[in-house]
């Protein structure tokens, strides 16, 4: 088990989702409905589970291999675009399931999320497999798998402040 490989696999699942929603017809809203609430549900409990298990890590990682500016920045962002997820899914809930509002709604969703997995992917998953141990992956993957399955259906959407979030987390990091 590897943390990396955990965050990619819900990654696929989300892309997964959102891809059935797209092939759900639009008088189905109780489909539509019962799938937008399991995807938005899973898409926070990943984030809280990243914000707990994964980015703490990344920035610890960052310290101790003398890569911490790079750490700290895609940690940063990593957090703002949790909030813009977390924004533009509370917009879906304004719009009544299945009309063409909430389709755009769920769209913009996709785009933002699918961004920040992109990104993620290519650079804080890619950073942490080659600054961190196998040994240490695996340590947190437990972690991260015992997280969200304690949280699934628990946690809430906190937005949080990225600058704040890397302070406090270096500040635990350094004891």
């Amino acid at each position: 088990m590897d943390i990396t490989q955990l965050i990619t696999d819900d990654h696929h699942e989300q892309r997964r989702l959102f891809a059935l929603l797209e092939q759900i017809d639009d008088s189905d809203t109780a489909t539509l409905e019962d799938v937008w609430s399991y995807l938005s549900e899973f898409l926070e409990v990943h984030a809280a589970s990243e914000e707990e298990i994964f980015y703490p890590a990344l920035v610890r990682s960052g310290l101790r291999s003398g890569y911490t500016k790079g750490a700290e920045e895609e940690t940063l962002d990593a957090i703002k675009d949790r909030n813009e997820i977390r924004d533009a899914i509370s917009v879906v809930a304004r719009h009544k399931v299945g009309t063409p509002g909430w389709r755009d709604a769920v769209a913009a969703v996709n785009v933002a999320n699918g961004d920040h997995m992109a990104e993620e992917e290519r650079e804080g998953l890619t950073d942490f497999r080659r600054t961190v141990a196998l040994e240490l992956r695996h340590d947190l993957g437990v972690q991260f798998i015992r997280f969200e399955s304690r949280n699934y259906r628990h946690v809430l959407p906190i937005d949080r402040d990225p600058a704040t979030y890397v302070r406090e987390v270096e500040e635990v990091a350094a004891g």
